[in-house]
């Protein structure tokens, strides 16, 4: 086989270089991308109109004992994105809706067995502590048959959380977007500003001292 010239040789190089430097930059470029997604990720909500939230868990971060042991304080300020959702009358409905009161925001599906366990102590701290200034809001987030959870509901005999519901399960990949859902049970506790004040994920009994307690101080730490 003949031997290529300087000239060709130099050529092949010269393309073959062009290549490795066109994949490497591709590489980096994909890299950013995905740091940079990350970055945005992470970054997402934050607002400094949320201070008064971390204020507020710092304070009430040696309550998170006991039954409620696993709660996370916010460490910086949160706002929670603009959650969709739907009430009973399958009417839409939004986070922003709740302006003006504290919640716990909590999503369960019935083919959890952790969110079905929680569900009577989120019905009982309904019962305890909801009125003008709170409200448990918890949203059903089954895809498939929308009478089931509603059938279930009325089984075990839940009557104080009002219904509300997310069919497409969106809801829940919105928070994890923004690192607030990592599995179900999902719950945020939300100030009256639609900022995070804590956040849990998993069960918990919500209907316990340790639960009331912690909810109670967050609402007099203002």
């Amino acid at each position: 086989m003949k031997e290529p010239s300087d000239h060709t040789a130099s050529s092949l190089f010269r393309r073959r270089g062009l290549i490795a430097g066109t994949a490497v930059a591709a590489l980096l470029l994909g890299l950013a991308g995905v740091y940079g997604i990350g970055g945005l990720q992470r970054n997402a909500g934050t607002d400094a109109g949320c201070q008064a939230a971390v204020d507020i868990g710092k304070r009430i971060a040696p309550l998170a004992r006991g039954e409620v042991a696993a709660l996370t304080v916010a460490e910086k300020p949160f706002r929670v994105p603009e959650l969709s959702f739907q009430g009973a009358d399958g009417r839409q409905q939004q986070l922003k809706d709740w302006r003006g009161r504290f919640v716990l925001f909590n999503l369960w599906a019935t083919w959890c067995v952790p969110c079905r366990k929680e569900m009577p102590a989120l019905d009982a701290l309904e019962a305890k502590l909801g009125g003008k200034d709170f409200q448990v809001v918890a949203v059903n987030i089954d895809t498939r048959d929308p009478d089931k959870p509603k059938a279930w509901l009325k089984e075990v005999g839940i009557n104080n959380l009002a219904y509300f519901a997310d069919p497409q399960a969106k809801v829940f990949q919105d928070l994890k977007v923004v690192g607030r859902a990592f599995g179900m049970p999902t719950t945020l506790l939300i100030d009256p500003e639609g900022c995070e004040i804590a956040t849990l994920a998993g069960p918990a009994e919500w209907a316990s001292d340790d639960a009331v307690r912690f909810v109670q101080a967050a609402k007099t730490a203002r």
